[in-house]
């Protein structure tokens, strides 16, 4: 089981980091073996991912949202992992996103990946380049500001 926690820093207010992050059909442009993420309803994504050649999909549900607060999901059916992003604003342009993620690794080479602290280093990748991306932009390429309550 990986259980990783990366943050990161980022030069743009709070509401525009977590603007972005709710923009999850971005997130192939800074995820690394993310392929494509299609929203289908308000708290429902569909993912497909590619990770040392092996090709998954699956859906996670959006289990709690906060405008510019968190984000929490957990997979349904297919790949086993749960996670949440959280905003901190530490002045008018700077925004601490700390991800803490679970995953299960399956199979030898997943596991073996698991082993040898790649999930964590492809989080600390993927969270550098959503620095990146946001830092670039200076802005949001959309947001979902509904509330979605813990279940």
């Amino acid at each position: 089981m990986a259980d990783v926690m990366e943050t990161v820093d980022v030069a743009v207010p709070v509401r525009t980091a977590y603007n972005q992050w709710t923009q999850f059909e971005e997130f192939p442009q800074f995820m690394d073996g993310v392929e494509e993420v299609r929203q289908i309803s308000d708290t429902l994504t569909h993912w497909t991912i590619k990770i040392g050649g092996v090709e998954r999909e699956f859906d996670a549900q959006i289990t709690e949202q906060h405008p510019d607060e968190r984000v929490a999901w957990t997979s349904i059916g297919g790949t086993d992992h749960a996670g949440v992003v959280t905003f901190h604003r530490l002045d008018e342009v700077h925004t601490r996103v700390t991800l803490q993620l679970v995953t299960a690794p399956e199979g030898l080479v997943e596991n073996l990946g698991d082993k040898l602290g790649l999930v964590k280093h492809r989080a600390k990748g993927d969270m550098a380049r959503f620095k990146d991306f946001i830092e670039s932009r200076g802005e949001a390429t959309g947001g979902y500001r509904d509330d979605v309550p813990s279940s």
